[in-house]
């Protein structure tokens, strides 16, 4: 077997067996007669063959002289334990192997015969030449260089597991000769060597290629060590996050397991336990499974396992080990025991098992669930091996339970109470000064932070007629279940005549007729309170009495959703419609808004209404570190008009799809003052400060239901960019922005500039509106619509 590392190196590679010949001129001379006729025999032997001790490069004399080298070589390779020792002798760095043990040819023929050749882990080949400038360091010049490492083959047996085997290197038969190449060394250059590993020309220059000769062979012992292998594997996976999370990691770990219990069809699963509803759960991870919960995303304790694993995990904390399901399987059928975990397993093709729970101090956390594929490969003798990786896979499951709890306050931080990521910096800077003075016995205080000379951006997209919609829905809603009751009703009256029956219908018709026309503001819960009180109670009494009738209420009951107690049907596609257009708008500006922040950072904050709204504020205090520029102001009010555009485009893309198709209007209102910002603790949030800067609050809640100057018309439409302002500068601003937009396929070129009404405590503003220009699809980007062209659109 032969693989090259190449033959740039800093020696000239010679076998030889001069150094152990050597070894035997004296034990021939020796007073122990039976070694000295041994050693004597062997030097005879090689006595014809001078190359022998003299060196040699030419590989096929190894072919030529392998009885000879045999008998040199009996002492090491002793006939009576070649079949347990995996030992070979070879030339290094090239790995020419020319003799081995029984065991090693055994092992490589498993592997792929003559054809395979076992590559060393973790040594790459442009390192070699540096490995043999260390030894030649240490043995030559005498300097000491601690380059050991442990040193692997990993080897696949017939079965196809892999097998992990480490090597130690004897080299008492090599010798390092120096060439007229070789250059004399001092302190200073080892230091230089020692401060640039992987320079290697300067390793070449200071030992050149081919200065030095190494004349012998070295012995290779190899010891199995697949299973401190696979439990250092294990620890490692299990200890780095960036491996945990990666795509290959089940893989890379069911791997590991399969050479641990030298079986190569096992598969690894994993179930958490949830000790307030003593039920099993799925993780949900890359490439996770769980062979004990199935299909099912939980499954109650007692109702997954039977009697007796439901003891040994949760009570005792004990492995429980299926060598045959399919025996356990019929001896529980025959006692008509718990069958959940044995169907599961039977599921899956699955013969044997072991569940191994994930406890710490009595508490158990979880169960690893290791599987195979044949009977007794798994099984209660070789599940004691789990004792040594357990430990680790504990750590891992107690850290990732810690980072669960991190990522669920990130969570709720982010969704409920977030700190923008620029402005961090200032809480971070507040809170080390919390902690210092807390260090320091003071009376900590957490600072009110406020950023002053900011300017605010503001802007919505609303979704119109909104209250209108829900309405309508809700009037719909109750129509339908009004009309349910009345049938029910009818046919009850029809049976007995009672005139309790006639009275309610009579009750039920008056409150259709109080919705028929317009849903008053009590309306809702009147019926509801009637409904409740008053017709649940008879129908409740009517399914007892009448099997007719009680099929005719359970239709009607199927229909009441189980949160409202209500019919709600046209009210969920209404909410559903407002959280697909929500969601879809938000998810567009949060992407959007990446970009943003990278032009120049600014605080950030948008929610969600009927519709989504969106505050932005810009200035030096923001960034603390960065000088401020109008300019980035003027950039973040073009990129806050062409999103607003793309948002507008979005929605009617989404609009066919919708329950209800529902429509939406822009507004962006300007603010040329700047203002300061205050965090508001109690509210967690930033609102402005100062009775002057509350005029611009004002503003924002009013404006959207202004009207035009003069008219009944209100300020915002479909199909309509609305710009409000107070300044002349602001509208010559917006108007060359949307001349730059008009050139992209912004907006198509009607505009109009009106006057508001006054709102109270606020005149003098005007605003811009603009025609938007609407795409419809990815593949015909090119053409563009008006609002009026695209609802004609939709409409066909």
């Amino acid at each position: 077997m032969e693989k090259n590392y190449g033959t740039d190196l800093p020696i000239t590679q010679l076998i030889s067996f001069d150094k152990l010949l050597r070894q035997y001129d004296v034990m021939a001379k020796s007073d122990n007669v039976t070694a000295a006729k041994m050693a004597q025999r062997i030097l005879k032997t090689a006595e014809p063959y001078p190359e022998l001790r003299e060196g040699f490069s030419d590989a096929s004399l190894l072919k030529k002289h392998k009885g000879v080298i045999n008998i040199i070589l009996q002492d090491i390779f002793s006939e009576v334990l070649t079949n347990n020792e995996i030992k070979t002798a070879s030339l290094p760095y090239n790995n020419i192997i020319f003799n081995s043990s029984k065991r090693f040819r055994r092992i490589l023929k498993d592997a792929g015969g003559d054809d395979f050749i076992p590559e060393m882990r973790n040594l790459p080949e442009h390192q070699m030449y540096i490995v043999a400038c260390t030894v030649i360091l240490n043995f030559h010049y005498g300097f000491n260089f601690d380059f050991k490492r442990p040193f692997f083959y990993d080897i696949p047996d017939k079965n196809g597991v892999m097998r992990h085997y480490r090597i130690l290197y004897n080299a008492d038969f090599m010798e390092i000769l120096p060439t007229e190449k070789a250059k004399d060394l001092t302190q200073q250059d080892v230091d230089e060597l020692l401060d640039n590993f992987d320079n290697i020309e300067l390793w070449k220059e200071k030992i050149p290629p081919n200065s030095f000769i190494s004349k012998g062979f070295v012995i290779s012992n190899m010891f199995d060590v697949t299973a401190e292998h696979s439990i250092s594997e294990i620890k490692s996976g299990l200890i780095a996050n960036d491996k945990s999370n990666s795509e290959s990691f089940m893989v890379d770990l069911e791997e590991t397991f399969r050479s641990f219990f030298n079986t190569p069809n096992i598969r690894v699963g994993l179930s958490q336990y949830n000790s307030k509803g003593n039920q099993f759960e799925k993780v949900y991870a890359k490439g996770m499974e769980s062979f004990l919960l199935g299909d099912d995303d939980t499954i109650p304790c007692q109702g997954a396992l039977c009697e007796n694993s439901y003891h040994k995990l949760l009570v005792d904390n004990k492995y429980f080990a299926i060598s045959d399901v399919d025996r356990y399987h019929k001896i529980l059928v025959e006692m008509g025991g718990e069958m959940t975990l044995f169907n599961n397993l039977k599921k899956h093709g699955i013969k044997s098992a072991i569940l191994a729970p994930i406890a710490q101090e009595g508490e158990l956390l979880g169960v690893l669930e290791l599987v195979a594929y044949e009977s007794n490969v798994l099984n209660s003798v070789n599940a004691n091996k789990l004792e040594d990786v357990m430990p680790f896979i504990v750590s891992a499951v107690l850290r990732s339970r810690a980072e669960e709890d991190n990522l669920i306050d990130a969570v709720i931080q982010n969704e409920c109470t977030s700190v923008h990521d620029s402005v961090y910096w200032r809480f971070e800077e507040e809170a080390r000064r919390f902690i210092k003075d807390n260090l320091e016995g003071q009376q900590p205080a957490f600072k009110e932070i406020v950023f002053k000379d900011v300017y605010p951006l503001y802007g919505q997209i609303d979704i119109k007629n909104s209250s209108q919609a829900r309405n309508t829905a809700i009037q719909r809603d109750l129509m339908i279940q009004l009309s349910t009751i009345n049938s029910v009703l009818e046919a009850s009256w029809q049976k007995s005549k009672l005139p309790i029956y006639e009275e309610l219908m009579f009750r039920v018709n008056g409150h259709v007729d109080s919705i028929k026309e317009t849903l008053h503001t009590n309306s809702e819960q009147a019926i509801f309170n009637f409904v409740l009180e008053e017709i649940n109670p008879v129908f409740s009494h009517l399914k007892k009495s009448d099997d007719e009738l009680k099929n005719l209420i359970r239709f009607y009951e199927s229909s009441v959703d189980m949160g409202t107690e209500s019919y709600y049907d046209h009210r969920r596609n209404y909410d559903e419609s407002v959280t697909q257009i929500n969601m879809k708008l938000a998810a567009l500006m949060d992407k959007k808004q990446k970009g943003a922040q990278a032009m120049f950072p600014h605080y950030f904050e948008r929610y969600k209404t009927d519709g989504v709204e969106h505050n932005m504020y810009i200035g030096e205090e923001i960034v603390g570190d960065r000088d401020f520029d109008m300019l980035y102001l003027n950039n973040l009010r073009l990129w806050q008009l062409q999103v607003m555009c793309e948002m507008e485009n979005a929605h009617y893309a989404l609009k066919p799809e919708l329950p209800v198709p529902l429509d939406v209007a822009s507004l962006i209102l300007v603010y040329s003052t700047s203002l300061s910002i205050r965090f508001r603790m109690d509210e967690k949030r930033f609102d402005v400060d100062g009775t002057y800067n509350a005029r611009y609050e004002i503003i924002k809640k009013r404006i959207d239901k202004s009207f035009i100057k003069g008219t009944n018309e209100r300020l915002t439409q479909a199909g309509k960019m609305v710009i409000v302002y107070s300044q002349k500068k602001d509208e010559l601003e917006y108007l060359r922005y949307i001349t730059f937009l008009r050139s992209k396929g912004y907006f198509t070129g009607k505009v109009e500039i009106v006057e508001l009404e006054g709102l109270q405590g606020v005149s003098g503003l005007k605003a811009i509106r603009a025609d938007i220009l609407y795409k419809t699809k990815d593949n015909d980007s090119e053409r563009t619509y008006t609002y009026e062209d695209l609802m004609n659109e939709l409409k066909s």
